[in-house]
């Protein structure tokens, strides 16, 4: 047998030593991170900040998150942006309404005539996003009948505010041959808006957002409601609509304003493994991602367990399920 020469001899034994170290605090020897990304939204949005919080709260940082994974938030156009990018591998996950979601796995809808998404799973249903219809105090806009005539923005193609916006106007008679059409995200709307080249704009997302919050504070608006007859039909023609209210106050100087909801959902592929995501859903819910939830965002505090499997319409990956049932929320 060959022996180690001295210098070969104290390296392999430092080797050891660091092997061991290694083993000692819980560390994966060689470990090759995990990349985890989320597509989101606009960064004026709601789903930008919520997912640099769960991508934060997720990654293993010292002592806390799931090791060895780094995750990501990344700017996209929405929802269907993102569940096309999950569906091509271009992200691990990303947030969509839960409208959008449904579509995408039925092939109904917005998918009609395109190959279902049948590989789509749910991670969680995070929050109810509210449809506004904010108009400038000038446009006299009341009502949803009033847009007509009107230049109104309808969010960015690839959007699923595009898509609900499209059917509210249909609701109430109305198509974009009726009004004067923009496809600008909330930002960009906002912006028109103050300036006088834009009379109202669409956006589905959890109140408060800040674009509109900001709108509010610099020039004033009004908040639309979307309400009566011609919401009860859509809501019968529509299950995933439900019906909502922004309180008094949620923006400056505006009232309670009705209309209507879809849920925000955190989706992912059936390819990425089961103990991956569950070891990332048994880490959102657990108290230091409860804390960080709530002091990170308004709408963070909408984000419970209790309402994680709420809403669903498409199946939940497996290790979700398995995590759902085995914290009770879930038969």
């Amino acid at each position: 047998m060959k022996l180690f020469g001295k210098s070969k001899l104290v390296a392999a034994i430092a080797a050891l030593a660091v092997t061991a170290g290694l083993a000692a605090t819980g560390l994966a020897f060689a470990q090759t991170p995990a990349f985890f990304r989320i597509g989101t939204g606009g960064t004026a949005g709601t789903y930008y900040p919520i997912g640099g919080l769960i991508a934060n709260a997720i990654s293993g940082n010292g002592d806390k998150g799931v090791p060895g994974l780094v995750a990501t938030a990344m700017a996209t156009n929405g929802s269907v942006a993102n569940v096309n990018g999950i569906q091509s591998g271009a992200m691990e996950s990303g947030f969509s309404q839960s409208d959008v979601a449904y579509w995408a796995y039925t092939g109904t809808g917005l998918y009609d005539g395109k190959p279902k998404v049948e590989d789509l799973r749910i991670i969680a249903t995070l929050y109810p996003e509210t449809i506004h219809l904010v108009a400038s105090k000038a446009s006299g806009i009341k009502s949803v009948k009033d847009l007509k005539g009107k230049r109104v923005a309808l969010d960015e193609p690839g959007s699923g505010t595009l898509v609900d916006a499209r059917i509210v106007l249909a609701a109430y008679g109305l198509s974009e041959k009726d009004i004067k059409p923009e496809y600008l995200k909330p930002g960009p709307a906002g912006d028109r808006l103050r300036d006088g080249a834009l009379d109202a704009f669409f956006f589905v997302g959890g109140y408060p957002t800040g674009a509109i919050s900001e709108l509010a504070s610099s020039s004033g608006i009004a908040l639309v409601p979307i309400s009566g007859p011609e919401v009860e039909k859509l809501l019968g023609e529509y299950k995933f609509f439900a019906k909502d209210k922004v309180p008094a106050g949620t923006y400056k100087d505006v009232g309670e304003t009705e209309t209507i909801s879809v849920n925000a959902q955190w989706l992912t592929s059936a390819k990425q493994p089961d103990q991956l995501v569950y070891d990332i859903v048994k880490v959102l819910w657990n108290d230091a991602s409860r804390a960080a939830l709530d002091a990170g965002h308004a709408k963070g505090k909408m984000i419970t367990l209790k309402n994680a499997t709420n809403g669903l319409g498409i199946p939940l990956h497996p290790g979700a399920e398995r995590f759902y049932k085995e914290a009770g929320v879930l038969k």
